[in-house]
């Protein structure tokens, strides 16, 4: 199946602001309820390993991700870890609800592009369910970007381009219709745009089945990094991982 790169809600710029929040808020909520990012635990321990780093700086976190959950699995044996949150339109109120769960969570209230990341935040940077956000060019820039200010970057999709992975998707305003009363902070406007206009979860489905169709596969991931300049100044890991009740793809990238 080719990559196919429509239009998502969520990247619009017209998409108000509080619908954003309750689609990233859901993704946050559902990435920290189960056990999708297991298997991928030993994936992050080896960037911060040898990118010799305590830190994380976290890019397009949309609600935060799967960050709480992560979080505790990783200071179990990096206790000292510290992650800062960032997005192009960062979700506050999301943002601070996370760091109330754990006291190594900070976030920049700004303005952040993962194409071009201030050089002041340093550390492993990571992605969750967002690489497939960027065509080509982007997502190449991305990685070009990690490579000129020296910094390991670690990439995670918990979709593919497959019939199952779309046919998940289908069913996930079933999902949405389910937790939205669970999702917190708690906003009233939540349950009016779930229940009785049912916005969220129609955008849900389109986001949710076109980020599929738009997520890159390990040959993809392998290509963009064959056309990287001074690439071989970076350790490249491309793969697929078991975890939870999916796979991961993932690209590790760590400087030598």
């Amino acid at each position: 199946m080719s990559r196919i790169h429509l239009f998502e809600f969520e990247d619009q710029q017209w998409l108000p602001e509080f619908i954003r929040n309750y689609m990233t808020d859901f993704l946050q909520f559902l990435s920290n309820k189960t056990a999708m990012y297991k298997g991928i635990v030993p994936i992050i321990e080896k960037g911060l390993k040898e990118s010799r780093t305590n830190q994380i700086i976290d890019l397009a976190s949309g609600g935060g991700g799967g960050l709480i959950w992560l979080n505790t699995e990783l200071r179990q044996n990096n206790p000292d870890l510290k992650i800062l949150l960032t997005d192009y339109f960062p979700n506050i109120p999301a943002f601070e609800h996370t760091q109330k769960q754990a006291n190594n969570f900070d976030f920049v209230r700004t303005s952040v592009d993962a194409r071009n990341v201030p050089e002041n935040l340093k550390g492993l940077r990571t992605q969750f369910l967002s690489f497939h956000h960027f065509k080509p060019k982007d997502a190449q820039q991305i990685l070009q970007n990690a490579i000129d200010t020296n910094s390991s970057i670690a990439i995670f999709e918990g979709q593919e381009r497959s019939f199952q992975s779309i046919t998940a998707m289908i069913f996930s305003p079933f999902t949405v219709l389910v937790t939205a009363p669970f999702i917190r902070p708690f906003h009233i406007g939540r349950i009016i745009f779930t229940y009785l206009i049912p916005i969220v979860p129609v955008l849900i489905l389109w986001d949710g089945v076109v980020s599929s169709l738009r997520t890159y596969s390990v040959e993809e991931m392998n290509e963009l990094i064959s056309k990287l300049d001074n690439k071989e100044n970076f350790n490249w890991e491309v793969g697929r991982v078991k975890s939870g009740p999916t796979k991961i793809l993932y690209l590790l990238g760590t400087r030598k």
